[in-house]
């Protein structure tokens, strides 16, 4: 069994204002906490390119680019045209931050799934795995991917919030299921319930930083080297080693995105 800690932060926002003062230092250490990998997500067009910037500079750091429910009032539909072109760069291994937010509500929900299903089709025509957000809009998210069900591309839920119950569902559309910091707090009885629930192949780990700081960090800047909290209690909830549930998620993670995992990941034990 290998003790090689190897992390893949699946989802994180390293062009985020949070971490304007010290960016660089940040990523730099990150190695040191045992990230191998890291992909920073867009959620509009200036943030998207953002992304690409950083990882253009950074090995260890992958892109995706992509209109977040937020940010879709404010959008054009020929900004999906800019969406598009940027899937062509190199360093751009998925199409997202994308879904549905009836929490927050800042958009139209109309126009959220408009959007939505504009760019689960732009995905689709490039082979780009989608990454889907949602919030408090689990049902109406499964109706809509339900609909689209034979020209879904694959993708992953990210920073998971729903039950046991609809892990199942997700997984038989083709989904991966993604878990952050919100995992380790004290009253997420029903996401470790959902944890148990993941198929072994579809479980990916992220932080969503620089927000959800897992505990015991929780309510300080979060940074992706603090994915290693939510791998080991994952791993816990599993029954597995951090090390083995490292490797796991980084081996899953590369399938999604198309990395090769021979190169990142440590091999399997």
């Amino acid at each position: 069994m290998s003790q090689l800690i190897t992390l893949f932060d699946s989802h994180c926002h390293l062009d985020a204002e949070q971490f304007d003062a010290d960016r660089d230092a940040v990523i730099r250490a990150l190695p040191g906490f045992g990230i191998v990998a890291c992909l920073t997500c867009g959620s509009d067009i200036a943030t998207s390119k953002a992304a690409i910037a950083l990882a253009e500079q950074y090995p260890f750091v992958y892109a995706a680019a992509g209109i977040h429910p937020h940010e879709v009032a404010k959008a054009s539909f020929d900004e999906l045209d800019e969406v598009e072109a940027l899937l062509s760069h190199p360093k751009v291994v998925a199409l997202g931050e994308i879904g549905l937010d009836h929490y927050y509500d800042f958009s139209p929900r109309g126009l959220q799934e408009e959007f939505l299903v504009l760019q689960l089709q732009i995905a689709k025509k490039h082979n780009k795995p989608v990454i889907l957000h949602v919030r408090e809009a689990h049902g109406a998210m499964i109706d809509l991917l339900t609909q689209h069900k034979d020209s879904l591309p694959k993708g992953v839920l990210h920073c998971y919030s729903g039950s046991a119950e609809s892990v199942a569902v997700y997984e038989k559309l083709g989904f991966h299921i993604s878990f952050a910091g919100s995992l380790t707090f004290k009253n997420a009885q029903k996401l470790r319930l959902a944890a148990e629930a993941v198929s072994s192949d579809r479980l990916l780990i992220e932080t969503d930083s620089p927000y959800l700081a897992p505990v015991p960090h929780r309510g300080k800047r979060n940074h992706p080297g603090l994915v290693g909290e939510v791998c080991r209690l994952l791993a816990d909830i599993r029954g597995m080693s951090t090390a083995d549930m490292a490797a796991l998620t980084c081996r899953n993670a590369c399938a999604l995105f198309g990395l090769d995992a021979q190169n990142i990941c440590p091999p399997a034990p």
